[in-house]
């Protein structure tokens, strides 16, 4: 049997590439509404960070979802973001997936 592909993404903070599942995606709609996309199938233009709050700290500091979807995001966004990432970290450590 052959072994499945393992679908790749490049985080946006650091720019190295990682299985998809250890990435949270950002998106931004048709609206400029900018929104965490647990499923990774919402519609619109996307990028990816890495479940590590220190990196998103760092995208916070430095603007880096500013420029890659070419829209302003609240720093609101940036502590829902931080939010997710610490708890799906935490949930990852807990069951140990």
């Amino acid at each position: 049997m052959k072994p499945r592909k393992i679908p790749m993404r490049k985080d946006i903070v650091t720019g190295e590439m990682f299985p998809k599942k250890e990435l949270v995606r950002i998106v931004k709609n048709q609206e400029n509404q900018v929104e965490i996309d647990p499923t990774g199938k919402i519609n619109g233009r996307g990028a990816y960070v890495s479940l590590n709050p220190e990196l998103v700290k760092k995208a916070r500091d430095k603007q880096i979802l500013d420029k890659a979807l070419e829209t302003k995001v609240s720093a609101d966004f940036y502590q829902e973001l931080l939010a997710y990432v610490e708890h799906q970290k935490a949930r990852k450590e807990l069951l140990g997936k």
